[in-house]
């Protein structure tokens, strides 16, 4: 019998499981409201969670998304997570060959570490001096933008003034980010990685009019007012494990396996009809807070969908028996894993594999960046692996949108991935297949996802890891007090697709609460 059997009415009804429902519950469950989680899934999480995707292997990997940046300490404190995430001492290692020779820019390790590998690559002070004026900008903005997150949204002009940089607002809200790009900095592999931030889950040009690219490069860079991203201790489901618990404490009721099918509310009142494997029931709420994508909010309302969703991205995971070593004989595998390893994310190289791609053909040269999680958090491997040295890789490819894989996706997500092994390989000097544990079947322990994989897998709108384009983070025509309303006053959107959305933040699911307390704080 459903935990919630009995109980048809509550405060509020969460549609979805994932992080950001997890955080709406648990800060209205506080609140001494009574709330049911549905979730259609057998577990909650979402995107946000930890598994063991290998058989008879002891290694938990965070499957779906990666690094935390975004997840405000204020939500952490705020809910009394136990959780917690672990600095990265390198940021990235980009490999090249220059002058007929390997060698790679390495950031990270200190100040004067940096500046040497800079001036090795580039033959002089400039570059560097570039960079720390560059990001010295996007530092200050983050210290101004990111505690904006979780209070009601500020207007464009009131996040100008707060900004209070002209040359910032300029470079960041209104030209294309390729410009600044181009004006800051002249070493092709230097663009190229300053432009990774522009594209991640995000298919653009570096120079789009819409500017979706400039919105994915900020919020990239203002996490926790710092920009750094952090790895997850335990993995990314630590993270939803303890939301689930705080909101369960609270008293939240999380009903899994139990996918909401229909909604249907006249503003004051909404009833969730909902399904599991018993059948179908129906629960009444003053709010209904959903989770899940725009798209889907729309299916469940019987409103107009609205514009399609796509996603751009090849996710990768793999579990090692050894790192490999690099043709770049100066580095440390240890250290060039340990940050982001960028792969074919030069800035022409980036320019045509979006030109190759908006064409209709797969990228020659795919575009990727790898994360080694167990360098920094050991943990997530059983205590035999970390002996014998194994080491999980995770990669992340650019430019790859859903529509590429629509004729036959799997074929085309094996060549996909053997041509973005092919790119990682040149920079080794022995091939990643040599350094693939095996399986308790024998079977190299690699896992690829495309966007049709992740539509299917977790109702990811055409794959988009996003849920739709990020927003900028002001009020704007029709976004509302908090960026989380809907056309129906007591249904909001707390998942990734509301304003101010996207990437492992909690941010909607913050807002949304704040929402329903704001307007029942009288009550």
């Amino acid at each position: 019998m459903p935990a919630h059997e009995g109980h048809h009415t509550y405060d509020a009804v969460v549609v979805g499981g994932g992080h950001n429902g997890l955080v709406a519950a648990a800060y209205l469950a506080r609140a001494g409201r009574s709330v049911l989680v549905l979730e259609r899934l057998g577990d909650t999480g979402g995107a946000v969670v930890s598994t063991r995707p290998f058989a008879g292997v002891d290694a938990r990997l965070s499957r779906y998304s990666y690094l935390v940046s975004l997840l405000p300490r204020k939500i952490v404190d705020d809910l009394g997570l136990r959780f917690r995430v672990q600095g990265r001492t390198i940021s990235s290692y980009t490999p090249v060959e220059r002058g007929g020779r390997p060698t790679g820019l390495l950031v990270g390790g200190g100040e004067d570490r940096t500046r040497e590998a800079f001036a090795r690559l580039t033959g002089g002070e400039r570059e560097y001096a570039s960079w720390q004026r560059f990001y010295g900008m996007t530092g200050r903005v983050a210290q101004r933008v990111f505690p904006t997150l979780t209070e009601p949204l500020p207007s464009r002009e009131e996040l100008r003034r707060r900004i209070d940089d002209e040359e910032a607002w300029r470079t960041l809200f209104e030209e294309p980010i390729g410009a600044a790009v181009e004006a800051n900095f002249s070493d092709d592999l230097v663009r190229g990685v300053v432009l990774t931030d522009a594209l991640i889950g995000t298919f653009a040009d570096a120079h789009d009019p819409s500017l979706k690219q400039n919105r994915c490069f900020l919020y990239h860079v203002i996490g926790g007012g710092t920009g750094a991203w952090d790895v997850p201790v335990g993995g990314m489901g630590a993270l939803t494990d303890a939301l689930a618990a705080a909101a369960r404490d609270a008293g939240a009721v999380i009903a899994t396996g139990h996918e909401a099918v229909r909604i249907a509310t006249d503003g004051r009142s909404a009833e969730v009809t909902w399904r599991s494997a018993d059948g179908e029931g129906v629960t009444t709420a003053r709010h209904v807070l959903v989770g899940a994508s725009p798209q889907a909010l729309a299916a469940l309302t019987g409103d107009a969908p609205p514009a399609p969703a796509e996603g751009a991205q090849l996710k990768v995971n793999m579990l090692l028996k050894r790192l490999p070593r690099l043709r770049d004989g100066s580095v440390d595998p240890r250290e060039a894993f340990a940050g982001t390893f960028h792969i074919a994310e030069g800035y022409e190289q980036l320019a045509t594999a979006h030109a190759q791609a908006a064409a209709g053909a797969l990228p020659a040269a795919p575009p990727s960046e790898i994360y080694c999680h167990s360098l920094t958090d050991p943990t997530i491997l059983g205590p035999d692996l970390v002996a014998q040295g194994y080491q999980t890789l995770t990669l992340f490819g650019l430019h790859t949108p859903a529509r590429l894989f629509a004729g036959d996706n799997d074929a085309v997500r094996d060549q996909l991935l053997e041509a973005t092994l092919a790119q990682l390989d040149a920079h080794l000097a022995e091939p990643l297949a040599d350094c693939l544990a095996p399986d308790a079947d024998g079977r190299p322990c690699i896992e690829a996802k495309t966007p049709l994989d992740l539509e299917r897998d977790l109702g990811l709108p055409g794959g988009n890891i996003f849920h739709r384009d990020l927003s900028w983070p002001y009020a704007d025509e029709g976004t509302g007090r908090w960026g989380v309303e809907t056309p129906h006053a007591n249904v909001l959107l707390c998942g990734a697709g509301a304003v101010r959305g996207g990437g492992v933040s909690g941010v909607p699911g913050h807002n949304a609460a704040m929402a329903v307390l704001e307007a029942t704080s009288g009550e």
